[in-house]
């Protein structure tokens, strides 16, 4: 017996059947799919110390340099941008947990306010860039390079002043201009996200 995958021109007319409605309603059972999956896969770490460290850096200072492994297995350095584009570091806890596992899909929506001030989006965990991999592929709608700050043990976290007790980053901002100059940094309540209207606004002001 013959099987649809042994002949295309079969399962070209197949596709081609489907009506447009139909495909829509597949494509959006899809996504609840994996939304579904995401949600059933996060570990909820219940309410934790709002901020648990102290700053080592501040607006005015050198961000301090780093170079570290993307999920996309390349090694991406913080001094690369200079002279050439903005930079924002988005420093999250940890992944698979609630709060962080809703953020960095937000920031699909800023997209643009990063093109207009020619900034580029850098996300940083401690985790390990297996562990970064496989959440983000659950996640989706991440379009910025994703960076693994796991060995030595979230050593450019701590060079921000931005490691917690726990060993986890803090949830926080830093926005970083071409001359390689903090312009700002925002620490959240690692159990809220940050206001998608801050980063915004320091964006403006980067222009």
């Amino acid at each position: 017996m013959r099987r649809t995958s042994d002949n295309p021109g079969l399962y070209r007319r197949i596709l081609l059947g489907i009506s447009p409605v139909l495909m829509v309603l597949l494509l959006c059972a899809a996504a609840r799919s994996a939304e579904v999956s995401l949600k059933n896969s996060v570990f909820d770490v219940g309410h934790l110390k709002p901020i648990d460290s102290v700053l080592k850096v501040g607006p005015g200072d050198t961000a301090p340099d780093f170079e570290l492994k993307s999920i996309a297995n390349t090694t991406i350095r913080l001094s690369s941008f200079r002279n050439d584009k903005n930079v924002v570091i988005s420093f999250v806890p940890a992944a698979w947990t609630p709060v962080c596992s809703d953020q960095w899909p937000g920031y699909a929506i800023t997209r643009k306010f990063f093109d207009d001030a020619d900034a580029v989006l850098l996300g940083i965990s401690v985790d390990s860039a297996a562990t970064l991999y496989a959440w983000t592929r659950h996640m989706g709608n991440i379009w910025f390079d994703v960076l693994s700050d796991f060995w030595p043990h979230g050593a450019v976290a701590d060079a921000y002043g931005l490691l917690r007790s726990d060993g986890q980053a803090e949830r926080a901002l830093v926005f970083i201009d071409k001359r390689g100059i903090i312009q700002d940094i925002y620490v959240s309540d690692i159990n809220d996200r940050p206001p998608l209207e801050y980063i915004v606004e320091q964006l403006k002001q980067m222009q």
